[in-house]
């Protein structure tokens, strides 16, 4: 093996890094950040006080990390676990202390065959394990979203509607 590259990622300690999809890498260090890497370059990340205001951010830190390609998922010292969206650390799951104690290693269940019966109807599904000696499964809703002929027509709609009004105030206008 040969070393291709080499960077300062975080000020102490990494507790954990993961690969991502385009190499991109993914750590969690003892400095209370998470960050998501291009080569040497910070793409994005996290900072424990900027992410949960209120909480001191000298108790508690991420401490697991893994990367589905669509989702990050994070476990801490605190046994808390959330899961973000990887590309804008936008946080769409969270369970404060999950577990008593910290979380050790988090995984997503793979969208393969045998993944798909623990999947159920949800978006993705991340397995937590920790010093509590509980392994939990967490599943992400699948997000709703409008489908875009539903979007265009309240388009349209609105378009109309803007025009009648106007029409209404101002006689003559058209």
């Amino acid at each position: 093996m040969k070393k291709t590259l080499e960077f300062r990622a975080h000020d102490g300690e990494i507790e954990d890094i993961a690969l991502g999809p385009d190499n991109k890498v993914v750590t969690a260090g003892r400095d209370f950040q998470c960050c998501v890497w291009q080569q040497d370059q910070l793409v994005t990340g996290l900072r424990w006080h900027e992410n949960l205001p209120g909480i001191p951010d000298k108790a508690y830190r991420y401490q697991a990390c893994r990367d589905s390609g669509t989702f990050l998922g994070l476990g801490t010292v605190t046994g808390s676990v959330a899961i973000h969206i990887a590309f804008s650390l936008q946080r769409l799951y969270y369970v404060k202390e999950a577990h008593g104690i910290v979380v050790t290693d988090v995984a997503f269940v793979p969208e393969s065959r045998p993944g798909q019966d623990l999947l159920g109807g949800h978006e993705a599904a991340l397995l937590s394990v920790a010093v509590d000696s509980r392994c939990k499964l967490h599943l992400l809703p699948t997000r709703r979203s409008l489908p875009v002929w539903l979007l265009l027509l309240l388009c349209a709609g609105l378009i109309v509607a803007t025009i009648l009004l106007l029409q209404l105030a101002f006689p003559g206008f058209l």
